[in-house]
């Protein structure tokens, strides 16, 4: 039997699914591969792969995608590693530059841009600007060296009253159902002992690992986050 090829994500958030994965013997099934998310939706996308933890913004460029987990990287409100960094007040930013590891939370940025603080700005690839998107482990202990940090979990929950799925497990074709549930146990096992991914990771001031993933991050898909992927992607379609 070919092994079903994965693309997961390189960030903290995703290490108790890694660990979940490679502690059960769905494991022997899978060729485990380790990207940041832009990479990991263009493999998926490209056929490079069978399924992968999906950003959703790249949903729209999956035909047939198919959420095959009960389990996702969100939050109830603030994440605390996704964000607009800024010089200054949002309403006094006129320029800001993307994260080229991110296509979602480059969306919700802009979505919340337009659509919550009502203020249009000029994106740049490079060079100096007003702010910046910044998302993973390269924001860890940095919203306070920053003059304003801009959580982008929190700001969707004010504007919509909404939890937030940042990605998801998306299959682009028919998997087998044994390997579904199996795989689906396997995440859940790592997300029950999320904490045990805390031993050996670099250490950063102002910021708690425990917090962080049992608090900030909710790994389960409910209802809501599914009810917000689709507001993400009608509003998404918009920019």
């Amino acid at each position: 039997m070919n092994k079903i090829k994965i693309s997961a994500v390189s960030y903290t958030n995703t290490l108790p699914f890694i660990q979940g994965i490679k502690s059960s013997p769905v494991m022997q099934q899978i060729d485990l591969q380790v990207d940041y998310p832009a990479e990991c939706a263009r493999k998926v996308i490209k056929n490079e792969v069978d399924l992968g933890i999906i950003p959703i913004a790249a949903l729209l460029d999956i035909p047939n995608a198919q959420i095959i987990s009960n389990y996702c990287i969100g939050a109830e409100g603030k994440v605390d590693s996704v964000f607009i960094f800024s010089d200054k007040p949002i309403e006094n930013v006129s320029t800001i530059k993307l994260d080229k590891q991110s296509r979602t939370s480059n969306g919700l940025a802009r979505i919340l841009l337009r659509y919550y603080w009502n203020h249009e700005v000029q994106l740049v690839d490079d060079g100096e600007s007003d702010a910046y998107v910044l998302i993973g482990d390269r924001t860890f202990g940095k919203k306070d060296t920053v003059p304003y940090a801009y959580d982008l979990g929190y700001y969707w929950k004010q504007f919509t009253g909404l939890p937030f799925a940042f990605a998801v497990w998306v299959a682009n074709k028919e998997l087998p159902q044994d390997f579904v549930e199996e795989f689906d146990r396997a995440l859940a096992h790592g997300v029950a002992h999320a904490t045990d991914v805390i031993e050996g990771l670099p250490l950063y001031e102002n910021f708690d690992y425990l917090t962080y993933l049992t608090e900030s991050l909710d790994f389960h898909l409910t209802d809501k986050k599914r009810e917000a992927i689709a507001r993400y992607l009608e509003l998404y379609r918009t920019l």
